[in-house]
């Protein structure tokens, strides 16, 4: 049995369909990235994935460890252990970074995340990695943060959690490239057996530090396209135009 499936996923926002007929699994352990032009639907799979309220799943089934997730609500995937690390995190005014932190852990794995003063005391030694300094704690969640400070914070909260399935959408947009090299090493810490990853991006860059194990293009709402890392650099050098014959068929053998 796959950690993660995906079979045959259609859905739509409204009446526009985006997603056509996905598939895609993923064993445990492994790292898949995700790439694809503008518009093709990556980011609509990552919101359906985890439960987006605004699309409408009109086919297909969507399978972590055998249980299908569709009809579950957002906070019951969590709790099973699937996380999203968001495009563009909001912000969230008046709620302080420790506050929710704290609150997050205990609603994904319960009381267990302990006092305040051994909780906190965990949290600072995650921070050292990601170069974040304390001062993150008392601010207000992602309020009047750089678009590194806001990433390096997702990557803290997975790190918090520990999901067994991660998608990361996007994480290198806006990124510099310190802010990269911090924010992949700090997922690269966390790679092993007990950690699935979907990488979603669009840009090489990031996957020559966070190196996936098969890469997949998503294009006009299907996969067209799958390969080994290999195809990585393939696809940088080549652009999409070499695989827009393709559009029509679900996956080429890479």
């Amino acid at each position: 049995m796959a950690e993660f499936e995906i079979r045959d996923l259609q859905a739509r926002i409204g009446e526009k369909p985006i997603l056509q007929g996905v598939n895609l699994t993923i064993e445990r352990g492994e790292t898949h990235a995700l790439m694809g032009p503008n518009g093709s639907g990556k980011s609509t799979l990552s919101n359906v994935i985890m439960g987006h309220p605004d699309y409408e799943v009109t086919g297909g089934d969507i399978l972590f460890r055998g249980q299908s997730l569709l009809g579950l609500p957002t906070e019951e995937r969590a709790r099973l252990g699937v996380f999203l690390a968001f495009q563009y995190p909001v912000a969230v005014p008046g709620v302080s970074v420790a506050r929710f932190l704290k609150t997050a852990v205990e609603a994904v794995r319960g009381k267990s995340a302990g006092g305040a003063g051994g909780f906190l005391k965990g949290v600072r030694e995650q921070m050292k990695s990601l170069e974040m300094t304390e001062a993150f704690l008392d601010r207000g969640l992602n309020e009047g943060f750089s678009g590194g400070e806001k990433k390096r914070l997702e990557i803290l909260q997975m790190r918090l959690l520990k999901p067994a399935l991660a998608v990361l959408d996007e994480t290198d947009s806006g990124l510099d490239i310190d802010a990269l090299r911090i924010v992949a090493g700090g997922v690269n810490q966390l790679r092993g057996s007990d950690l699935t990853l979907l990488v979603i991006t669009h840009y090489e860059r990031l996957l020559k530090l966070i190196q996936p194990d098969h890469l997949h293009v998503l294009m006009e709402g299907r996969i067209v396209f799958s390969g080994g890392p290999e195809a990585v650099q393939e696809l940088e050098r080549r652009g999409y135009d070499w695989l827009r014959e393709q559009a029509g068929e679900a996956v080429v053998a890479g």
